[in-house]
């Protein structure tokens, strides 16, 4: 009888001190217990990765996505996403598809195959400005699900219709997506910074004259240069040299 009391006094005991010390301040050397970022909230798939994937992306840029920093993102461990995503490349893959998905094709306009190739540009250069980073990937080649293969048919699509030879569509829609790409690329690593930009341009100015005429005559306008025109200007000069060269019409 004495030993049964005394076991359920110390159960009695142990219960209470755990809820004591539930209920007060820990002491100040102690780890503080770390709630998770984000609880689960709904079963792991593929889409659900692939939408933390864009938060961390929007939120921290390309360098954060990884399968771990998804994996934080849901709250979970990256060994439960590899069910659903085979690696980091894959899954930069799928963000890219889809961003891609983003992508509204420009309204067919006949005759006006170059117009439609610049809605297009301009449309998939807005996409891609959108998520910070991702046009690093880009860079490496046009997504092949479903959706970039709806952009890359849109490209081939106007381009026959217009009358151009299959092997000029084929390498004009690689081309026009890389130059997408890579202007949007160049504006993520090189933002506008107007300070910078007046110390080149006090430099430019300041060069001798007599070795570098056109450089120092022309400094403000090698600088005045906005992103927008610079990448409209890039992509007149395709649109043009290809007119030119295949003898269509603008």
């Amino acid at each position: 009888m004495g030993t049964d009391a005394g076991t359920e006094s110390e159960k009695h005991d142990v219960e209470f001190s755990k809820a004591v010390t539930a209920q007060t301040a820990q002491p100040p050397w102690r780890t503080k217990a770390k709630a998770p970022r984000r609880l689960p909230r709904q079963p792991l798939s593929q889409e659900s990765i692939v939408d933390a994937a864009l938060t961390v992306l929007d939120r921290d840029g390309l360098a954060a996505v990884s399968m771990r920093g998804t994996a934080q993102e849901l709250g979970t461990g990256p060994a439960s996403l590899y069910a659903h995503v085979a690696d980091k490349s894959e899954l930069l893959d799928l963000l890219l598809e889809r961003v891609f998905g983003e992508i509204a094709l420009p309204r067919r306009i006949p005759g006006g195959w170059r117009l439609e190739l610049r809605a297009l540009a301009l449309e998939i250069r807005r996409a891609l400005t959108t998520h910070a980073g991702i046009a690093r990937v880009a860079m490496l080649g046009a997504p092949t699900g479903p959706n970039g293969l709806r952009v890359g048919e849109a490209i081939l699509d106007i381009m026959l219709s217009a009358g151009f030879r299959p092997r000029v569509c084929a390498l004009t829609a690689d081309r026009l997506v890389l130059y997408v790409a890579a202007d949007v690329l160049d504006g993520a690593l090189y933002p506008g910074d107007p300070a910078g930009r007046e110390q080149v341009g006090g430099y430019l100015r300041n060069l001798p004259a007599e070795r570098f005429p056109h450089t120092v005559a022309m400094a403000d306008d090698l600088l005045a240069r906005e992103p927008i025109e610079r990448f409209e200007f890039g992509l007149g000069l395709m649109l043009d040299g290809l007119a030119a060269r295949e003898g269509r019409g603008r």
